[in-house]
């Protein structure tokens, strides 16, 4: 009986690899996915030495954890190194979080029997350069963790004779119940995540004029860190408001179930996601959802969700719609209290594990 099969494993060694430097959904991402396949097989996380994502698995007791260095995203050291761990530990499975270090796994894995698996948690610009179909021919699965990102991936990356492509959505895992709040004056608006480009701070700041207008009580909480740059642009900008006073940054936060159960609409107008786990919280917890509808956003809805979607890019329609849901606030929570129980159906960590159950030798 080989070593994965006498711990209770029902799948072969799997390798998870991320070699994102920044602190983001990627790595989060990486992270919580070990943990699940971790279940199925002998998990090893490959990940850049010294990054977040390696500072915070270190003493996972499930995970192998391997740091590796080097320079550019074509290595000889990063394909020597990873090729050392898949011998050792013998792997079949790779799962692989990005696009750029393929070049150097493509070789690492080349001659090996390998179950080669990309991860598309964001969109691809198309790979058009001559080395493209050669080094992603040795793909068995592409995975979009949306229906978008499914598309994006079809539209723009060569497919090998046997690559198959399929959708799996990200789950999450409750940590406590949703106890959505009852008093809705003021009204309650909270954003989660990093303060980032793109990520529509600022036009949730310049949004809440229309309730400053109309004389609705509000407050708007924005929680996460970012780029300093933004984060000094966005408080000068809120400090210029009549309604300063009602913006709160709070930084990062580690208690995100209480402040969700704390308020009432869930303020989220990205540029564009590949699937957003905030907004998947923000669901989960029976808040009122608002983003732009772009990328993936629309999926929600098809899936099943109450959530409210202002025209793409546009300031007036996102107005419109923070003044309508805070004028009918409690209507608009009690038709987002069933998005609780879809959430528990789509987004369930044991369907997400069966899902790449099949596609893992």
């Amino acid at each position: 009986m080989d070593k994965e099969n006498s711990r209770g494993y029902i799948k072969s060694p799997t390798a998870i690899i991320c070699l994102s430097t920044e602190f983001g959904g990627m790595g989060l991402d990486a992270g919580k996915l070990s943990k699940k396949i971790s279940s199925l097989s002998e998990t090893i996380l490959i990940v850049r030495k010294n990054t977040f994502l390696a500072t915070s698995m270190r003493n996972n007791p499930n995970i192998k954890l391997h740091e590796v260095s080097f320079l550019t995203s074509f290595s000889p050291s990063l394909i020597f190194s990873v090729r050392k761990i898949v011998k050792k530990y013998n792997i079949k499975n790779v799962i692989f979080f990005g696009a750029s270090e393929l070049k150097s796994l493509f070789f690492s894995f080349l001659g090996l029997d390998i179950n080669l698996i990309i991860r598309h948690g964001t969109r691809k610009r198309p790979k058009k350069n001559w080395y493209h179909p050669l080094i992603y021919s040795s793909v068995n699965y592409h995975i979009g963790i949306s229906k978008d990102l499914t598309n994006n991936v079809r539209r723009g990356i060569p497919f090998g004779a046997e690559t198959k492509l399929v959708t799996i959505y990200s789950s999450i895992l409750m940590q406590n119940d949703p106890k959505p709040r009852q008093n809705i004056q003021p009204v309650h608006i909270i954003n989660v995540g990093r303060i980032v480009k793109d990520k529509g701070h600022t036009d949730m700041i310049n949004a809440c004029s229309v309730l400053h207008r109309n004389n609705i009580d509000f407050v708007l909480t924005l929680v996460g860190e970012g780029e300093p740059n933004l984060i000094k642009h966005c408080k000068e900008l809120a400090a210029l408001k009549p309604y300063k006073d009602k913006i709160i940054f709070t930084g990062k936060k580690s208690n995100i179930p209480d402040l969700l159960n704390d308020n009432d609409i869930f303020f989220f107008p990205s540029y564009g996601e590949g699937l957003s786990n905030a907004f998947i919280e923000g669901l989960s917890y029976g808040l009122v959802c608002l983003a732009y509808n772009n990328t993936s956003f629309s999926e929600f809805q098809d899936l099943g969700f109450h959530l409210h979607l202002a025209e793409n890019l546009d300031l007036s329609s996102l107005e419109t719609n923070i003044y309508n849901i805070s004028r009918n606030l409690q209507n608009e929570k009690n038709k987002s209290l069933n998005n609780i129980e879809v959430a528990k159906e789509v987004f369930n960590p044991s369907n997400e594990i069966k899902s790449y159950a099949k596609i893992l030798v």
